[in-house]
C-alpha cells in the first residue's frame, strides 16, 4: 500500500472541479453561477500542489484564516469596481440579465475567488527554489519609518490616485500603483508587515511569489473568461493592441501591483498574530 501523502486529497477534489466546471462555464452560459465553483477548485488544487511539494499549505496551517480569504476578497474587489466607474476600462457583457441586487450578489460571489486564488498561487511560486536567488538583492534605502516616511508614502499613493480620477483617459495605469503607496503607509503606520520592512534586508522573495502568483492567476482569469458568459471585455486606451485572449498583453502588468494590494489588505485586516497569509519566509542572515 503506497504511503499517505497529504494535499493529495485536496489536489484531486479541486482538479475534478476544475474539470467540470471548465467546460460548463464555457458552454452552459451561466458564469454568474459556475465561476465560484471552478475558482475553489483552482484554489484546492493549488493547495494541494503546495502541501504535496512542501508539507504545508495555507489550507493546513490556517484553515480558518483560508476561509476568511473570502469574504476578504469581495470589498478588496469591490474597491476596483468603484474606480472603473470613472475609468470604464472593462464592462461586462451580460450584466443587463440581471436586476442590480441580483448583480451585485452574483459578482459579490465571484469576486470572493480572488484573494484565495492569488494568494495559493504565490505560495505555489514561493515553493519552487529559485525564489531563493531574490532573498539577498538590492537594499532599499530606508533609514526609518517614522511619521515623515509614512506621509511621503501616503501622499504619493494620493497623487497618483487622484491623478487617475482626474485624467482617466491618461493616467488609467496608475489605478494600480497609487493604492500599493497608500496601503504600504497603512502597514506601516499600524506596526504591520510591509513590503519595504523586507527590502531593508534585500529580500524579493515576497514580491516575486505574488508578482508571479498574480500573473498566474491572471492568466487563467483572461482564459477561462474568454468564451465564457456573461464575461468581462476592456476598452484600454492607447495599449489595447497584442491581445491574450481578451486582455491586451500590456494589461498583464497590472497583476503584479494588483497582487501586491491584495498582500497589504490582508496584512491590515488578519488577526496580527496569524501571521501573513504566506508560507513563513525568515530574515536571510547577512
Amino acid at each position: 500500500m503506497k504511503p499517505h501523502r497529504p494535499g493529495r486529497g485536496t489536489l484531486a477534489c479541486g482538479l475534478a472541479l476544475v474539470a467540470l466546471f471548465w467546460p460548463l462555464n464555457w458552454v452552459l452560459e451561466q458564469t454568474h453561477v459556475l465561476f465560484f465553483p471552478l475558482w475553489l477548485g483552482y484554489a484546492l488544487a493549488v493547495d494541494g500542489l503546495v502541501r504535496l511539494r512542501t508539507g504545508t499549505s495555507l489550507l493546513a496551517r490556517a484553515p480558518c484564516m483560508f476561509v476568511a480569504l473570502f469574504p476578504l476578497s469581495v470589498p478588496s474587489w469591490w474597491l476596483f469596481e468603484a474606480f472603473n466607474e470613472r475609468l470604464r476600462n472593462w464592462e461586462y457583457l451580460g450584466a443587463e440579465r440581471f436586476s442590480d441586487l441580483e448583480y451585485f450578489l452574483y459578482a459579490s460571489l465571484s469576486f470572493s475567488t480572488v484573494v484565495p486564488a492569488v494568494f495559493e498561487s504565490a505560495e505555489l511560486v514561493r515553493s519552487f527554489a529559485f525564489v531563493e536567488r531574490f532573498a539577498r538583492g538590492p537594499r532599499f534605502p530606508r533609514s526609518g519609518a517614522g511619521a515623515s516616511y509614512r506621509l511621503a508614502l501616503a501622499l504619493i499613493g494620493a497623487a497618483l490616485t487622484a491623478a487617475t480620477l482626474l485624467w482617466p483617459r491618461q493616467c488609467f495605469p496608475l489605478v494600480w500603483v497609487g493604492p500599493v503607496f497608500l496601503l504600504e503607509a497603512a502597514a506601516l503606520q499600524l506596526a504591520r508587515r510591509a513590503f519595504t520592512d523586507e527590502l531593508l534586508r534585500g529580500d524579493w522573495r515576497t514580491w516575486m511569489a505574488l508578482w508571479l502568483g498574480g500573473l498566474m492567476c491572471g492568466f487563467f482569469w483572461e482564459l477561462w473568461n474568454l468564451w465564457s458568459y456573461p464575461k468581462w471585455i476592456y476598452h484600454v486606451p492607447y495599449v489595447g493592441f497584442g491581445k491574450l485572449f481578451e486582455m491586451p498583453i500590456l494589461g498583464y502588468l497590472g497583476y503584479l501591483p494588483f497582487a501586491m494590494e491584495l498582500y497589504l489588505m490582508a496584512q491590515l485586516v488578519l488577526p496580527r498574530e496569524r501571521g501573513i497569509p504566506l508560507a513563513p519566509v525568515g530574515p536571510v542572515s547577512s
